[in-house]
């Protein structure tokens, strides 16, 4: 996926969630945070960031704070829309993985909660969760970077799905460069660390996506099938 309008700032301070300063040609500017997640090792004040331009000029916020320089690593996109949009274009290549996709199907409903994607490929019924992983520590991503009971639910989710016959996938698109898989982050979310073992005994399949980022672009380099 490709950015259009993108523009560098220095980041300031995150007010919310949502809502950041930034500073653009020598300007305090307000911006729209396209991640809810912590990005505490990476939203520090004085880092470069990536903005890009909205289209709608009756937004309250013209840019999206779209990626940010982490030291020793390089870019990082932390755009949370961005892994599913990849996973959708790689299973749009038909890959090998899964071969002949009769049946696409985004915001699938299973039990009480959404899943990312349902697939049919023939007689084979697949469910797949897509997590953005943008947490890097030697070399190693983690996730989550917060606590979420959601992540947990959809783990148990899969874990249902697959004891009844489903093919089930949870997938980390690693937006950031050189890192080529994730391990839960027991430190901060411990209860995730368990429902990934609970899922991974009952046949729940890991994927990992490493990327390449640029300030303007992300794109899947591989994919990665934890043993």
């Amino acid at each position: 996926m490709k950015y259009k309008n993108i523009t560098d700032a220095k980041f300031i301070e995150r007010l919310n969630r949502f809502v950041a300063h930034v500073e653009l040609n020598g300007k305090v500017e307000t911006v729209h945070v396209k991640n809810t997640g912590r990005c505490k090792e990476l939203l520090l004040p004085g880092s470069r960031v990536i903005l890009a331009k909205t289209d709608n000029p009756a937004r309250k916020t013209q840019y999206d704070l779209i990626a940010v320089y982490k030291d020793g690593l390089g870019w990082v996109n932390i755009d949370s829309q961005a892994p599913n949009q990849l996973v959708k274009e790689w299973l749009d290549s038909s890959p090998e993985l899964f071969g002949n996709i009769t049946f696409i199907k985004p915001e699938y409903t299973y039990g009480k909660f959404r899943l990312d994607f349902y697939l049919e490929c023939d007689s084979r019924k697949i469910l797949i969760e897509v997590k953005g992983c943008t947490l890097e520590i030697d070399g190693i991503g983690y996730f989550p970077d917060a606590p979420t009971e959601r992540g947990v639910r959809h783990l148990y989710e899969l874990a249902e799905a697959a004891a009844k016959g489903y093919e089930c996938y949870i997938a980390f698109v690693i937006t950031m460069p050189r890192v080529r898989k994730v391990l839960p982050n027991v430190k901060t979310h411990p209860e995730f660390g368990r429902a990934l073992d609970a899922a991974k005994e009952v046949g729940v399949k890991v994927l990992y996506f490493p990327c390449n980022v640029t300030p303007d672009q992300l794109t899947i380099a591989d994919l990665v099938i934890s043993p």
